[in-house]
This record gives structure tokens, sequence and C-alpha cells, in this order.
């Protein structure tokens, strides 16, 4: 089963003696969330595309959320689908021409790719069960 989470939180330390950077997924519909560790690129894309913070030219996530929409794609979904030695593992679904397209990311470049959209944030009931 396939579980609605949110974007609740971005955490940014980025000092000289620690840089550590996660987000917090939050249940739509219920109290379970949990924190996936990212790294600090990662965590400044999600943050700035989460605010349309305006970038002269486009950045990693920027030119791959171009690219699916120039071959006529959509994302719709992202899964995130397994925890396995304490990495956890993302799917991308995007629609072109009609037929679904799934795609291995990691977590943190899915929910960046999806930022300040409306693309939903699937975690598998299983995933939530090792994590919360």
């Amino acid at each position: 089963m396939l579980v609605p989470m949110q974007l609740a939180r971005i955490v940014i330390v980025d000092a000289p003696e620690e840089k550590a950077s996660m987000i917090i997924l939050h249940e739509v519909d219920g109290d379970r969330a949990f924190p996936i560790l990212i790294g600090l690129s990662e965590a400044y894309a999600i943050d700035r595309r989460t605010k349309s913070v305006p970038v002269p030219r486009p950045m990693t996530h920027d030119l791959m959320m171009s690219v699916i929409e120039h071959l006529d794609g959509k994302l719709e979904q992202i899964i995130i689908n397994e925890l396995r030695d304490q990495t956890f593992f993302a799917r991308l679904l995007i629609r072109r021409n009609g037929e679904l397209i799934e795609v291995d990311a990691r977590p943190s470049d899915a929910i960046a790719l999806s930022a300040g959209t409306k693309t939903p944030i699937l975690v598998d009931e299983s995933v939530l069960k090792e994590v919360c």
C-alpha cells in the first residue's frame, strides 16, 4: 500500500564543523513522519524550488524537469519504495504519450524535481513500518 506524504520541513546545517541536511516527510492523513538525510546541494535545491527562487541559468533539477516537459512528459508521482541498508530508494513515475515510465532515483533528487509542484509523494507502507 502507498501512503501519501508531504514535504514538512527542510533542515540545512551548513557550518564549518558540521554539514548535514535532511528533509522530513509527514503523512498527509496521519501522524507518521520521518527524516531522510540528504546532501547539502540537494537540500538547497529543494529549498530554492519550494520558494520559487529564480536562478540565472537552469540548475540540475530545473534541467531535468525541463527535459521531461520538452519530451512531452509529466512527472505524475514520486514513490519512496524501499529502505535497504539505511538507504532509501525512490521511483519517478513519468507519463508520456499515455505510457507510464518508471525511473530509479534518489529520494532527494525526486523530491527536488517535484518541489514547488503538486506532484504526489507516496511512501510504501513497508518503508513506513521500518522508520516509524
